[in-house]
């Protein structure tokens, strides 16, 4: 399997697709910050719009709230939604599966291959928010969501910690999507579905009356963060967020590994 891991990424390195989208996470950050910085009126309908000329510890708490809606589940479907489906688009199952490698090893080296790619993408996207918020607005201390003022030496590592649990959810989808390329052999659902599938679940979350279903939302994840901005932190919700989306990859996975072992490849 480490052969065809290596192999997994040395494709995805090779691929203009992979590395222009760590160039937009690495690239468009800063423009963003920039942009946001030199507006007179500040977003302030939205969490932490209000604050984002006060502390540069404010504008990636912004930036965060607002990739979770869809710039997440697309970064990784860029990927995960594609590296399976297009081996069947181009047909080449068959010749992958009469090197002396199993389908085992093909699934998780692509798998892994995935799970990198979005780990990679995230740590750029949050370094470059992070480090551009910092030089263009400044290290003032950051109000917490309860009024308390939050001192530079604190807001640091919590910003840090806050990007940081968006990694769990991230991971859910792309299980979602590996398991949509797969069932699906097509890169456009593999790459498109994930995204459509989080702005619906975002969208019923806001609804009244669903709190219950919520929790088991994987979007619902991209808001533990809330928890560390608080006065007295809860762990809680935390604690949930890494178990439904622990939950959703594990199930995703084990679907999507037991139809690509039971799939007659002939053709390609």
């Amino acid at each position: 399997m480490g052969t065809a891991l290596l192999w997994e990424l040395r494709k995805l390195g090779s691929q203009s697709r992979t590395r222009y989208t760590l160039l937009v996470c690495l690239l468009a950050p800063i423009a963003i910050v920039a942009v946001i910085n030199s507006q007179q009126r500040p977003p302030k309908d939205t969490l932490y719009g209000r604050y984002v000329h006060e502390s540069g510890y404010a504008m990636p708490l912004l930036v965060l709230g607002f990739a979770a809606q869809w710039v997440f589940p697309l970064l990784t479907s860029i990927v995960a939604g594609d590296i399976f489906a297009s081996e069947d688009q181009h047909g080449t199952w068959k010749t992958i599966l009469t090197r002396s490698v199993s389908r085992s090893s093909i699934f998780w080296a692509k798998t892994l291959a995935s799970a990198s790619f979005a780990g990679l993408t995230l740590t750029v996207f949050a370094a470059s928010t992070i480090a551009s918020s910092l030089l263009i607005v400044g290290t003032q201390p950051l109000q917490g969501l309860g009024g308390q003022l939050i001192p530079s030496a604190t807001a640091l590592p919590l910003v840090v910690a806050s990007w940081a649990l968006a990694l769990a959810p991230l991971l859910g989808f792309t299980g979602l999507a590996i398991l949509l390329s797969v069932k699906s052999r097509n890169p456009s659902v593999g790459i498109v579905a994930p995204l459509v599938i989080g702005f619906v679940m975002q969208l019923a979350g806001s609804l009244g009356g669903v709190d219950l279903l919520r929790r088991f939302f994987l979007t619902t994840p991209f808001e533990s963060w809330h928890g560390l901005l608080v006065e007295h932190r809860f762990y809680g919700v935390i604690e949930q967020g890494l178990l439904v989306s622990a939950g959703w990859l594990l199930v995703c996975l084990a679907v999507a590994y037991t139809s690509l072992r039971r799939r007659d490849i002939t053709g390609g």
